[in-house]
């Protein structure tokens, strides 16, 4: 009974351990949990895999209620941990027909990040306008650029994707997880991995 159960177990143990070299390829942080030490409890996203995803949507242009042409880029992200929310900076240049001259500024934006099960992906959720700076004669429009800022942001990061999940990444051994509880740290986001 026991020369039998061996094979069973080592078969079990190959798979296991092939399964884990499959998730190992991912450039997530995976940490196991204390019971199969091959199944990830959590993945931690580094900010320069959120950087280089947010990156990848930029430089972005619009017109804005026929008033503002706004160009943003530079993108720069920061985590703020005790709001749990991911931060966006960006460089702005809005150009208007009531405005002389094109302005420069700056665009602080904030969102939330939740899982979509559909597309398999951490998004950015509920984002916020936290701060617009701009100089200049484009002071006297602030309530407008403040408004645009708003609508750009909902646009542009509203269910964007950071990170899409593959597969193999969310089964293991014919049991399928996902992604639960989504915490922003002062270095990373850490998501949490649980049995559907």
């Amino acid at each position: 009974m026991t020369r039998l159960a061996a094979p069973a177990r080592r078969r079990f143990l190959l798979a296991a351990l092939t399964s884990c070299g499959a998730l190992g390829i991912v450039s997530l942080t995976a940490c196991a949990t204390p019971i199969f030490p091959f199944i990830p409890s959590h993945y931690t996203f580094s900010q320069q895999q959120v950087q280089e995803a947010v990156q990848r949507k930029f430089p972005y242009q619009r017109t804005v209620s026929q008033v503002f042409d706004v160009a943003l880029t530079h993108p720069v992200v920061g985590f703020l941990p005790d709001a749990n929310r991911v931060s966006v900076k960006l460089d702005a240049r809005l150009v208007s027909p009531f405005m002389p001259q094109p302005v420069d500024g700056v665009f602080t934006l904030s969102s939330e990040l939740a899982y979509d099960a559909a597309t398999k992906s951490v998004v950015l959720k509920s984002p916020n306008v936290d701060n617009v700076s701009v100089s200049g004669q484009a002071q006297a429009y602030t309530q407008q650029i403040n408004a645009a800022a708003a609508l750009l942001a909902t646009q542009l990061l509203t269910n964007y994707p950071i990170y899409t999940f593959k597969p193999e990444q969310l089964q293991f051994a014919g049991v399928n997880y996902e992604p639960g509880t989504i915490t922003i740290l002062t270095n990373g986001i850490r998501v949490q991995i649980v049995e559907k």
